[in-house]
């Protein structure tokens, strides 16, 4: 039987979110060797979480994905780097028991056990980070070094985020040059997509008129049009201020309008924003970013350029055969 290590790590210090995934190893490895026994990783999830004193708001935190819970897979992830690495067997699948490199790990390592350390100390964990096409050079062997703090769900998740940011930013280069009335159209085609009105032909229209009285668009809030939402759409560059949101809430009386949604490119002040909550009609305010972010959503203005698929070993499978 593998012996416990009497030395126990300083109580991590982190109580204000999900620890990164460096902080999350030692901790681990250190949980396993009191245990001894063979353990599922569920049960490493419960029992370590008191020693970071995680908040229940911590512990539900989802990834941007939202597949999974981010204390999850973090220590998911933690618990097979140190798999990879020969800290720890796995006999079965999602459980694991520490062994003698975990306990040497322990007693020799370093108080955080980053990847770099790991890759140090163990040429199958190198091997394991490292991609399989090599490219040679003469006759050295010149390998990329993949080092990140993050889970791969993570990386994946940040890459997204990125590419996001990238086409967010475009499209609202975009519509800063569009013809005013197209714009126009562009929000009511959004609304549309967003499950508002009933066939396309019946459920928008847009105002083309000069005197339209502050109204840009309406469209019908349902299939049978039993209400109406009024549209204010601007392609500003200023800041819109409360005066424009005052005589958008002005044009809604003049309609006997209880609902409206006014959008811009720009943004709002904190004037404009508060004055909207005070007002009698339910006044909703959309900016550029979050404008930007709902045809993503929705498909509006972008198409898609390529499809991952993402697979995971399926369980079920192998207990059926």
């Amino acid at each position: 039987m593998i012996g416990r290590l009497i030395q126990t790590p300083p109580t991590p210090t982190n109580t204000m979110a999900v620890p990164d995934l460096d902080d999350i190893r030692r901790p681990a490895l250190q949980l396993l060797s009191e245990l001894t026994d063979l353990t599922k990783v569920g049960d490493v999830f419960d029992k370590l979480a008191p020693r970071f004193q995680l908040t229940k708001q911590d512990l539900t935190e989802m990834l941007p994905s939202g597949t999974q819970r981010r204390w999850h897979n973090r220590v998911n992830w933690a618990c097979y780097d140190l798999y990879r690495c020969g800290a720890l067997d796995r006999p079965l699948k999602g459980q694991y028991v520490i062994n003698e490199e975990g306990i040497k790990i322990l007693s020799e390592g370093p108080e955080v056990l980053t990847r770099s350390y790991l890759r140090q100390r163990s040429e199958a964990f190198d091997e394991f980070l490292t991609p399989s096409q090599k490219k040679k050079v003469g006759t050295t062997v010149v390998r990329p070094v993949i080092i990140s703090d993050e889970t791969p769900e993570e990386q994946i998740d940040g890459a997204i985020s990125t590419l996001d940011d990238t086409l967010r930013s475009e499209l609202l280069d975009t519509m800063a040059s569009m013809d005013p009335y197209k714009f126009e159209q562009l929000v009511v085609d959004l609304l549309f997509a967003m499950g508002y009105g009933g066939s396309r032909e019946e459920a928008a229209t847009v105002t083309k008129k000069s005197n339209d009285e502050g109204i840009d668009g309406i469209i019908n809030e349902d299939r049978l049009g039993l209400d109406v939402i009024y549209i204010q759409a601007k392609r500003y560059q200023a800041t819109i201020g409360r005066k424009e949101i005052q005589s958008f809430v002005g044009a809604l009386a003049g309609k006997q309008a209880n609902k409206g949604v006014f959008i811009t490119t720009s943004d709002f002040k904190k004037t404009a924003t508060e004055y909207a909550k005070t007002v009698t009609q339910k006044v909703i305010l959309i900016n550029g970013p979050r404008l930007a972010d709902l045809m993503i959503e929705h498909d509006i203005g972008v198409s898609t350029q390529r499809t991952i698929s993402i697979k995971r070993i399926d369980t079920d499978y192998f207990e059926g055969i």
